[in-house]
């Protein structure tokens, strides 16, 4: 009997015994028997700590602006699985995911594969036969040995470079850089768009004859009345301000320009500016005006979070928090930057994520250590955490709902 979408992907996560399973032995085996073609005419693949999927989501809305064809794979979702292979703008519907699950069942044989990994092929899949002009992939972890690394782009954009998923990819700043070069190629461009990227990168692209495009020093970003100017030698463009908030997206929207023009695909600037101003990311500083005020961030680690206490500061607001997160997290490290512009925490479970969800009274006892002064209420689950806060605020008030992909899903779920 034929599966449902939901069947295939309940059976993804029981049929290999890791959630992670990093390396491209066994997904590179399954994707030679398959065949995978090129997944689209163009290829950028975009890798980091935070910024990945935001600087996906400008790269999409340009190209698309400039009458491109463009596919997106991007992860995790937040409603539905589908969000996470799009064709011009339009996710993937349940046959087509389903269609290309069994072509890899069939091909794969005994060779076990992750959720991931199932995913990715589905979504090469789905963009070889779909004749783009452009595919755009956002690596899932690190770099080296995701499964996105069989593809070889034409362009390789790293956002960012801080500490996350350290028990896969490193303990500092330099390790974690080293794998997330993974993705450079010999003699192509790469985007790295931070200042200063780790040492570990730069080797790596100078090792390799990659040609690195260097954010604010290659390219600049510029701060003018009105919004901003991406400028390079020859070139410049004046910008309005990113339709994604927070204070990183003018360079993640500045890195996606560099990987376009280094891709030398025309791209008016009329495009750029529409693609700016019209990318749209859900969950990244995602504003609804209530009332109260609800602001709902994936920041979940903490340089992210670090970035939204910038904006919280640039836009105060009595706010109270809904927060949860993963037990593998550095949660004293995503709570203190945040701590100073929230009167109170509700703190609910993540019920949702096997042995990395956290019980709502070890997150209490976690959160008490990292900031022994907050005001801290735990409740038996998410929306009911959601509720109390939305009462607490009340109308001129903020609810923040941040800390995980999780956290986020479940607020717009209850919508």
């Amino acid at each position: 009997m034929a599966r449902t979408l939901s069947q295939w992907l309940e059976y993804q996560q029981a049929v290999h015994p890791k959630s992670i399973d990093m390396g491209l032995e066994r997904v590179g085996e399954v994707a030679r028997r398959l065949g995978v073609g090129r997944a689209g005419r163009h290829v950028v693949t975009v890798a980091g700590t935070n910024g990945k999927g935001s600087t996906v989501a400008f790269l999409e809305a340009i190209a698309r602006a400039a009458g491109l064809r463009v596919g997106a794979y991007t992860s995790p979702h937040l409603l539905r699985y589908n969000e996470r292979v799009r064709v011009d703008g339009v996710d993937a519907d349940d046959a087509t995911l389903v269609a290309a699950f069994e072509r890899i069942e069939a091909a794969r044989g005994e060779v076990p594969l992750t959720y991931f990994e199932f995913g990715t092929l589905a979504a090469l899949l789905v963009f070889e036969a779909s004749g783009l002009d452009l595919a755009v992939l956002e690596v899932g972890l690190g770099g080296r040995l995701d499964a996105t690394n069989l593809v070889d782009p034409d362009v390789a954009v790293i956002t960012t470079v801080d500490l996350d998923h350290q028990d896969y990819l490193g303990h500092d700043r330099e390790t974690i850089g080293a794998e997330k070069a993974g993705i450079l190629r010999a003699g192509k461009p790469c985007v790295l768009a931070e200042k200063d990227p780790p040492s570990s990168v730069l080797r790596r692209a100078y090792a390799l004859g990659a040609f690195a495009i260097r954010g604010h020093s290659d390219y600049l970003v510029e701060a003018r009345p009105g919004g901003w100017r991406w400028r390079e030698p020859g070139y410049r463009i004046d910008l309005p301000d990113p339709g994604l908030q927070a204070p990183a997206q003018r360079d993640n929207a500045a890195a996606a320009i560099a990987a376009l023009r280094a891709l030398d695909l025309p791209i008016p600037d009329a495009a750029i500016r529409r693609g700016v101003a019209g990318a749209r990311a859900p969950g990244r500083l995602q504003i609804q005006t209530g009332p109260p005020q609800r602001v709902l961030d994936v920041a979940h680690n903490p340089q992210g979070a670090r970035q939204l206490a910038q904006w919280l500061a640039a836009n105060p607001r009595p706010t109270v928090a809904v927060f949860s997160a993963l037990a593998d997290k550095d949660l004293a490290g995503i709570v203190t930057p945040v701590q100073p512009h929230v009167r109170a925490w509700h703190l609910g479970p993540i019920t949702d994520a096997g042995p990395r969800g956290l019980d709502v009274g070890t997150l209490a006892a976690r959160l008490r250590e990292a900031v022994p002064d907050a005001v801290l209420h735990a409740h038996a689950s998410l929306a009911q955490a959601l509720s109390a806060a939305t009462e607490a605020a009340g109308t001129e008030g903020r609810v923040l709902v941040f800390g995980s992909f999780h956290t986020v899903a479940e607020a717009l779920a209850a919508e």
